[in-house]
């Protein structure tokens, strides 16, 4: 498995895969896949290319099998904040450490950040999976927001995590 920072012309597959996320598990993203399906591939290209996201890809054979994206805080006072977003790894690749990489992999890159100091990001609550593996990975549960996606007459709640970008 190939795991590196995603390139313009890896955004159709990166489309692909994150339409499909958003599909699969609805109530884990804030976007939905009637939002995203709408904006043209140069969107995802600039996603990719933007110096405030960093977007990491798993790759087996060319098959884009899994990414995670990180957000860098442009604002002056919040610089040393990085959220982990985008998380997914696709359905034949699930269950086999791939997430675990990924979010190794995306920790590795927020370290790189000059000044970075902290990484956050939110799962829905009852997502066992993902908690587990953002625990197994050093975050730690710091907040619940309420009502925080609705996925037509249902809401759910995301849990807030944590942790600091030392060299483990």
């Amino acid at each position: 498995m190939l795991i590196r920072r995603l390139e313009a012309n890896d955004a159709e597959a990166y489309r692909a895969v994150m339409l499909e996320a958003y599909g699969t598990y609805p109530q884990a993203f804030t976007s939905s896949v009637a939002e995203r399906a709408r904006m043209p591939l140069s969107w995802w290209e600039k996603r990719i290319e933007s110096p405030l996201d960093h977007v990491v890809g798993a790759f087996e054979g060319g098959v884009l099998a899994g990414i995670v994206g990180l957000a860098f805080e442009p604002r002056e006072k919040a610089r040393h904040k990085v959220t982990l977003f985008g998380m997914y790894v696709t359905e034949a690749y699930q269950r086999n450490g791939l997430g675990h990489q990924l979010v190794e992999a995306a920790l590795d890159a927020a370290r790189r950040q000059p000044g970075a100091k902290v990484i956050q990001l939110t799962v829905t609550a009852g997502n066992a999976a993902a908690f587990a593996l953002y625990q197994r990975c050093g975050f730690i549960q710091y907040g619940l927001e309420p009502l925080a996606v609705r996925v037509g007459i249902e809401y759910f709640d995301k849990i807030h995590l944590w942790r600091e970008l030392r060299a483990d």
